[in-house]
């Protein structure tokens, strides 16, 4: 026994098929329990009310509520518990409306089930997931695009920190990767928030994308 308790995990999605075959799929792959399974969004948030966990995973088209609007009734509510949501198109809108709401992490719905493993320990991490929308399309449809006189100016040690956010470091890596302590790093991320306006890491790297800072 490692004594590394599972990663708990709340799974939406209306097609009974499709989350049972999720579930069945994330247990194998070890190290996920799955505590809570919803066919819609209030069935989610009714479960998500008595039952805590460490990740969402939510499909975005789903009955009684979609993914997107369960999301920003958790957040005005209060609930910050990551959340991944799943979709089948590679729809940049869908993926910025999902991260204005608050989503960690934005996931095609034919990625292997390695990757969604993989995305749900890292969201657990308190990292983020930006795949799998292009750069082109996320700057020709984000609505907050500030005029080039109003670009944030970051650093070049503020740059390569955000390069590494976009790449789904934690802070621990980036320290490491730039011979900076944990703390440092901290501080560097606060102050990078700050000059983007953004209140989360994925919110900052996708405006630092549209104004080509990254």
């Amino acid at each position: 026994m490692s004594g590394i308790e599972p990663i708990r995990i709340a799974l939406a999605d209306d097609q009974a098929l499709v989350r049972k075959g999720l579930s069945a799929l994330l247990r194998d792959l070890g190290g996920i329990d799955i505590v809570i399974e919803a066919e819609d969004g209030e069935s989610l948030l009714l479960q998500l009310a008595q039952t805590q966990v460490d990740v969402i995973v939510s499909d975005i088209r789903m009955p009684r509520k979609t993914g997107i609007e369960a999301l920003r009734v958790l957040r005005e509510r209060g609930d910050t518990t990551p959340l991944i949501l799943l979709t089948t198109f590679d729809d940049s809108e869908l993926m910025l409306a999902a991260v204005q709401a608050g989503a960690q992490g934005f996931l095609l719905k034919d990625a292997a089930p390695e990757d969604l493993h993989a995305a749900i320990k890292r969201v657990a991490r308190g990292e983020t997931l930006l795949q799998p929308v292009s750069l082109h399309s996320v700057r020709a449809n984000w609505h907050d695009v500030s005029p080039e006189s109003k670009r944030a100016h970051l650093t070049d040690r503020e740059t390569s920190i955000l390069r590494l956010i976009a790449g789904g470091y934690s802070n621990k890596e980036i320290a490491r990767s730039l011979f900076l302590s944990e703390g440092t790093v901290k501080n560097y991320i606060t102050d990078i928030l700050l000059k983007l306006d953004s209140r989360d890491r994925t919110h900052a790297v996708l405006k630092a994308i549209t104004q080509r800072l990254i």
